[in-house]
C-alpha cells in the first residue's frame, strides 16, 4: 500500500527502470506476513535531483506484540496511521550524526581540539582522564569503552553520570575500533560543558534550525504527534524497559532515562529533512545559501576513518560502497547514506521495532542503496560521464 509518491529528475533516459526497482524494493519491506517493518519512507537523490520520495506501509498499526503468538496485535483497522512521506521517525543512532556536526562546529570555533584529552574539558570523567581517552577517539569509536552502559537502571538519579563517568576502556584507547554508544554520550558532556548549553538547543541552532528541518528535533512537540511513526511494545524480558507501545517518545531506553535527549539517540525526523542534511554535506557545507560548516570541517566528518559517521560500509551501504561513501544506520530502522563521488543520497526510514525488536538484519538497507547506485551509474554514463 504507497501512503504518497513522488519522483522527478533524472527518471526516463537515465533510469527509470531502476528508480522503479528501488521503489518496488522498499514497497516490499511492508508486506507479507511478517514484513521487515510496518512502513516505510524511502527518499534518493542525486545532485539536485530527486529521484524518488515515497511512502509505503503503516505509520502506526499494532496496538501491543503477543508474546505466546509471536505476533503483533492489531488495532482496529480504522486506527492504522498510513506511512506517508512526512511521517516523522525516531531515527536513533542517526541522532549521532547531528553531535558530530556540532562537535566539528566548535573544532571550526576554536572550543575543541580532536586530539585534546576529554579530560581537557571534562575532568570529572576520571576513567577516560586515567587513560587518556581523546575526542577524536570518542568520535572514531576507538576509546576501547564497551558498546553500552545500563544506565535506564538508574534513571532520574546522579548514579547514571557517575557511572559514565567511572567507566574505563575495556581496550587500549586508540586501537581496535569498536562501536559504543557511550562514546557520544561523554562527547554530549564536553559540548554542554564547553558551550554551556544543552545538546537540544546545540543542534537546533547549529543544524536543524539553518538547514530548515522543521520536523527534527528530540522530544516531539504535541503538534508533530499525530505524524509520528510507532515504535515498540516495550515490555521485558525482549525489552529493557516496561513502558508499552511507543509513539513520540525515544525508543533507546538511555536516550529516555537522560530526559530524551542524548548524544547518540534522541532525534526524531523526516526524510524531506533528512535530505536537506545530505545536501548540506554534499556542497561542502551549505545547503540553499546557508552555511553551517566550512568545507574543510565536511571533509574532517566525512574522509575515512570518519568522525561520527561511518565510510565505505557495503553491510548497509551495498553498491554505493567502495569511493567514500558516508552515512549511518539506526536501531529503529533508519539509514542514511551519502556518495559525494557521485552526488548520490539515500534516506530510507522505517520502523523496523513495530511492534517489537527483532534481528531485521540491513539486507534491505543495502539493496535500496545498490539500486541507487545502479540508477545514478546508468544516470552518468548517458550523460557522458562514464
Amino acid at each position: 500500500m504507497a501512503a504518497e509518491r513522488g519522483t522527478d529528475g533524472l527518471n526516463g533516459s537515465a533510469g527509470l527502470g531502476g528508480v522503479d526497482q528501488l521503489v518496488r524494493g522498499v514497497a516490499a519491506l511492508t508486506e507479507g506476513q511478517r514484513p521487515w517493518c510496518a512502513g516505510a519512507v524511502v527518499l534518493a537523490g542525486h545532485g539536485a535531483d530527486t529521484l524518488a520520495h515515497e511512502a509505503f506501509g503503516w505509520a502506526v498499526r499494532y496496538a501491543s506484540y503477543d508474546e505466546a503468538a509471536d505476533r503483533g496485535v492489531e488495532l482496529p483497522r480504522e486506527r492504522w496511521v498510513p506511512a506517508r512521506r512526512d511521517t516523522v521517525f525516531d531515527l536513533a543512532s542517526l541522532t549521532k550524526l547531528c553531535t558530530a556536526v556540532v562537535a566539528v562546529w566548535c573544532v571550526e570555533r576554536g572550543a575543541l581540539e580532536l586530539d585534546r584529552p576529554v579530560a581537557a574539558y571534562a575532568p570529572e570523567f576520571t576513567a577516560a582522564a586515567e587513560h587518556g581517552v581523546t575526542v577524536r577517539q570518542l568520535l572514531t569509536h576507538t576509546s576501547g569503552l564497551r558498546p553500552e552502559l545500563p544506565l535506564y537502571e538508574c534513571a532520574g538519579t546522579a548514579r547514571m553520570l557517575e557511572l559514565l563517568r567511572a567507566e574505563a576502556p575495556l581496550t587500549a584507547p586508540g586501537g581496535a575500533r569498536c562501536y559504543s554508544d557511550l562514546n557520544l554520550l561523554i562527547l554530549q558532556q564536553v559540548l554542554e560543558r564547553i558551550t554551556g548549553r544543552p545538546l537540544d538547543e546545540l543542534v537546533r541552532d547549529v543544524v536543524t534550525g539553518p538547514l530548515g528541518m522543521r520536523d527534527t528535533c528530540f522530544r516531539p512537540h504535541a503538534a508533530l504527534l499525530p505524524r509520528v511513526a510507532a515504535t515498540e511494545d516495550q515490555r521485558r524480558p525482549w525489552a529493557k524497559l516496561d513502558r508499552g507501545m511507543l509513539r513520540g517518545v525515544v525508543h533507546d531506553e538511555n536516550a529516555y532515562a537522560l530526559g530524551g535527549v542524548a548524544g547518540h539517540a534522541g532525534l526524531f525526523g523526516t526524510a524531506g529533512d533528512l535530505a536537506r542534511f545530505c545536501g548540506a554535506l554534499l556542497g561542502g557545507g551549505a545547503y540553499e545559501g546557508v552555511r553551517i560548516l566550512a568545507a574543510d570541517s565536511v571533509d574532517l566528518l566525512l574522509a575515512a576513518p570518519g568522525l561520527g559517521f561511518e565510510v565505505d560500509q557495503g553491510w548497509f551501504m551495498g553498491e554505493l560502497a567502495g569511493r567514500g561513501a558516508a552515512g549511518h544506520t539506526g536501531f529503529t530502522g533508519t539509514s542514511l547514506v551519502l556518495d559525494r563521488a557521485t552526488g548520490a543520497f539515500l534516506v530510507l526510514l522505517a520502523n523496523t521495532v513495530h511492534p517489537r525488536r527483532r534481528a531485521s538484519g540491513s539486507a534491505p538497507r543495502a539493496a535500496a542503496a545498490t539500486a541507487l547506485a545502479r540508477v545514478v551509474r546508468v544516470a552518468r554514463a548517458g550523460a557522458g560521464a562514464g
